[in-house]
């Protein structure tokens, strides 16, 4: 594929590459599931050890880090959009 044909071509990133995805909601019901299953969505089954989830000081907020291999742009937009248009998520980084 030609540079002008390739969507990733002005990305920073070089793909596929390895890439972590924070994602923040209330720590409440099983969040850090919700998260793995919408991520999972677009990568197939996460290896072991590419989840981590830490409280809140005060345990009413939990930050989950997915690692994943991102294949490209359009993969991690798709996870974007999945991950922001649940109502569970407040904020994705």
């Amino acid at each position: 594929m030609n540079a002008a044909n390739d969507p990733d071509a002005g990305s920073p990133l070089a793909f596929p590459c390895s890439f972590p995805i924070k994602v923040m909601g209330r720590h409440e019901g099983d969040f850090e599931a919700l998260v793995v299953e919408l991520v999972s969505a677009h990568t197939g089954a996460l290896p072991e050890g590419s989840v981590r989830s830490r409280a809140s000081s005060n345990a009413r907020f939990l930050a989950v880090t997915v690692t994943i291999t991102a294949e490209s742009r359009d993969q991690l937009d798709n996870i974007y959009r999945s991950l922001t248009a649940s109502a569970q998520v407040l904020f994705v980084l």
